[in-house]
């Protein structure tokens, strides 16, 4: 498995559910989950036994609309 570092670029694997998200835009508050696939960067690493990782997702324009923190299974570098 590669080694996750700071501003890596991932994609989640499986669905981050809306309990898991923070910082959403207005706009995104009505969704559920954030649906697999979607493009974020890794902005804080949480050492430990079973690293976790504070990722921000942004939409083409840059603009972040939510920030999740994740396991390394979760995501795919």
């Amino acid at each position: 498995m590669t080694k996750l570092t700071l501003l890596d670029t991932v994609v989640n694997l499986k669905p981050i559910p809306m309990e898991q998200l923070t910082l959403l835009e207005f706009e995104y508050q009505s969704i559920q989950q954030l649906p697999i696939g979607q493009v974020g960067t890794i902005v804080e690493i949480y050492e430990g036994e079973s690293p976790r990782y504070l990722v921000e997702f942004a939409d083409l324009q840059g603009r972040e609309y939510a920030m999740a923190i994740v396991q390394a299974h979760e995501i795919l570098a």
